[in-house]
């Protein structure tokens, strides 16, 4: 078989919001099979075989077949390479621990170019994915006529380079938990950097997080809860229990601490964290001295405590109350009189699968070249790195940093006070508060146990994924104490968001519906054509029916309602600007003779672009539809909320069919704006007939105006602010004198 050319990629656009393919964020790749046109998979020799070989997964996508192995099937009776390179990249994801289930291809008018997207959390892994999926699937295909070597190995490598974009490119693991529990509430997220700074919400509703810390976690419970010291002189004063201790400057002082507090003593630094350089059970001035030289170099000061007795716990405190809780164990090998400890630490520690460098893991690795404080306990025991324990000896190796064993029903009600009372002392509206008891089981004072430390923005992962016990949703116990279930929705973190879909008319229905908007009391954004807008303020004068534009309103704090223009070229080229909206309004299906570049050539495929708007639509939302294209008026079956009808004949068959419904609908009658629910119809007020406004205005600007009344009817504008609303948007000097088409 001679060599296939590559699949040519000719155009790769990331649609970051909803779209004609889905509510989710996509990459869009346009492909030229070239010479594969004519060979679908069946008639590469070998080709399905390689494939699955690689890929054994396979079998699992289920395909437009609608079961398991459904796409082996179309490969064995015979797909073509778009398709394939869709499955192929998918499970590329699902190997790099970023799964993933949907893609779609489809042909277009062009004989031989495709259009292929899958689902995408982030554009530069997709990026990442798409170029190991191409470089799999050519090294498949050819293989019978070049030897292009593409086995396990190169597998794993290709799956390695996608896997260490997901590290570089997406949150870590606890905002990770954090978004999944809001995006589970339908609250919608922005990412406002590169790292874990996630806005919740959009405008005047919003909540920030960063990582555990939350935008209601203030600088001086953070500096508090990093002076260890100040800490614990704070919960002692509130009678919380905690160790005595001393900040020492130098190894002198820090023996004459350890004598005054009295032997076994802890040495740590007093504003370190995650563990490191904290050294415990110190019992004679040897250790003390070798401890604060591991100590000093972590943190400003170092700071000498009596040792508390007992296991290590992390107990999460969120709003006020305990929601998680695990335990730590020590680690420990045991000699066999031939491997050094080094070695045994490889191979009876740092193979535990739940060990590993990355936050993935529950536990992390042992590196003892790096851990002074393990060192330095080795020196205790008499033993170093390279020293050979005799066989059945136990040697220690980590103290602290496994607490992975969650304990969470086991807490006793006076821990759990004790324990929010200390995150409430220091200041913290979330913190993770290490424990040092016998049994947590049981009260702090009746076994000796003691409050250690007070950290702001705590690591969730010992919760979500512990070595032992059950996982906990600690990232919807912080999701639920930014918003608050209200059964009014008022803690949904939106705000009210109209999207104006069309050619006609588009941009001064946007316009109007935000003028009423502010007129009803809030600040409104406006996202159109003539750029961004925050109560009639130009923000910046450049096209802003774009996705990027959205979301710079969307992120402003200061916008309690938001209104955009949406042409057919935004929701194709970016996708639209939020993921769902309160009220969706679609003109007409216009527009299509400028959208050669989208394959679109008539109006047949403008209902799937125009559709996204309907698609979006809350389930308490509604969408405003123009009654006078029949072909728009099937989109009501496509909304999750409630149905405006608009028009100017009120007899149309949409109209009264949707009226005998006990729908509502908008149009003219005897000069008039009639809004009609059911059988029950009334004259907006505030506007008189429209004779006047009729002789200002061609035919069209009609539709627009009512489109624009039906839009702030459901938002719950009063009517009588409507109609004066309009007369004000007519009269006013900032405003211009004509709605035109």
């Amino acid at each position: 078989m001679s060599k296939k050319d590559d699949i040519k990629l000719l155009r790769i656009n990331y649609l970051r919001g909803p779209n004609i393919w889905t509510y989710r964020p996509v990459l869009e790749t346009w492909l030229d099979l070239g010479s594969l046109e004519d060979f679908p998979s069946n008639l590469i020799p070998g080709f399905s075989d390689r494939l699955v070989a690689l890929l054994p997964a396979l079998v699992e996508h289920h395909c437009g077949v609608g079961e398991r192995g459904g796409f082996i099937q179309r490969l064995v009776e015979g797909t073509w390479a778009g398709h394939v390179l869709e499955h192929v990249v998918i499970e590329l994801l699902n190997l790099a621990d970023m799964p993933t289930g949907f893609g779609q291809t489809r042909s277009t008018s062009h004989r031989g170019i495709y259009r292929m997207v899958f689902r995408a959390r982030d554009e530069q892994v997709a990026r990442s994915a798409l170029a190991e999926g191409h470089r799999l699937l050519m090294a498949a295909i050819n293989n019978g006529a070049h030897h292009e070597p593409y086995g396990e190995a190169e597998l794993q490598v290709a799956v390695a380079r996608v896997r260490a974009k997901v590290d570089e490119c997406y949150l870590g693991p606890s905002t990770a938990a954090i978004v999944a529990a809001a995006t589970e509430r339908r609250i919608p997220h922005i990412r406002l950097n590169d790292g874990n700074l996630v806005q919740l919400g959009y405008g005047a509703s919003q909540r920030r997080i960063w990582t555990a810390e939350t935008e209601f976690t203030s600088a001086i419970a953070e500096g508090i809860a990093g002076d260890k010291d100040l800490t614990k002189s704070l919960l002692a004063s509130c009678g919380v229990p905690v160790p005595e201790g001393q900040i020492v400057d130098t190894v002198e002082a820090a023996w004459e601490a350890a004598q005054d507090i009295g032997l076994p003593v802890v040495v740590k630094p007093s504003d370190g964290n995650h563990g490191r350089g904290v050294s415990l059970d110190l019992k004679t001035r040897e250790e003390v001295e070798a401890a604060f030289h591991v100590a000093a170099p972590q943190g400003s000061d170092v700071m000498v405590e009596r040792f508390v007795r007992g296991h290590e716990h992390r107990l999460l405190v969120v709003g006020g109350r305990v929601v998680a809780a695990a335990r730590g164990e020590t680690a420990s090998i045991r000699g066999d009189g031939v491997a050094s400890v080094a070695q045994l630490v490889n191979t009876q520690l740092n193979t535990d699968p739940r060990r590993g460098a990355t936050e993935d893991f529950p536990l992390g690795l042992i590196e003892l070249d790096k851990d002074e404080a393990i060192q330095l306990d080795l020196q205790r025991q008499g033993l170093s790195p390279d020293a050979v324990p005799a066989a059945g000896r136990e040697v220690l190796i980590q103290r602290n940093g496994n607490v992975s064993i969650d304990c969470t029903d086991e807490v006793h009600p006076e821990v759990d006070h004790i324990v929010s009372l200390a995150a409430r002392v220091v200041g913290l509206d979330i913190a993770g508060v290490d424990v040092v008891a016998q049994d947590i089981s049981k009260p702090l004072h009746g076994q000796g146990g003691a409050i250690v430390e007070v950290n702001a923005g705590p690591g969730l992962l010992m919760h979500l994924k512990p070595a032992e016990g059950a996982p906990r949703p600690v990232g919807r116990a912080i999701c639920d104490h930014l918003f608050p279930e209200a059964p009014d929705g008022e803690q949904s973190g939106r705000i009210p968001v109209v999207g104006v879909a069309g050619s006609a008319g588009a941009h001064n229905i946007a316009r109007l519906v935000a003028w009423l908007l502010q007129l009803s009391g809030r600040h409104t954004g406006l996202a159109c054509r003539d750029g961004l807008f925050v109560d009639g303020r130009c923000l910046d004068k450049t096209d802003g029916t774009c996705w990027e534009a959205g979301q710079r309103l969307l992120i402003n704090r200061a916008v309690q309602a938001a209104v955009f223009e949406n042409s057919a070229r935004t929701i194709l080229r970016t996708g639209l600007a939020y993921d769902r909206c309160q009220v969706g309004v679609v003109t007409d299906l216009g527009g299509w003779d400028k959208l050669a570049e989208f394959d679109i050539f008539d109006e047949e495929p403008m209902f799937k672009v125009m559709r996204s708007q309907v698609d979006v639509v809350l389930p308490d939302g509604v969408a405003v539809l123009n009654a006078a294209d029949p072909a728009i008026v099937t989109m009501a079956g496509l909304c999750d909320g409630e149905v405006i009808f608009y028009a100017l004949d009120p007899t149309l068959p949409a109209i009264t069919a949707h009226l005998d419904t006990g729908g509502r609908a908008v149009f003219i009658r005897q000069g008039q704006v009639v809004l009609a629910t059911g059988s029950s119809e009334v004259f907006l007020p505030g506007l008189d007939k429209l004779a006047v406004w009729q002789d200002r205005h061609v035919p069209t600007a009609e539709d627009s105006l009512l489109a624009a009344i039906a839009a702030a009817w459901a938002l719950g504008i009063p009517l009588n602010l409507i109609g004066a609303g309009i007369e004000a948007f007519e009269s006013s000097p900032a405003q211009p004198r004509k709605i035109l088409p």
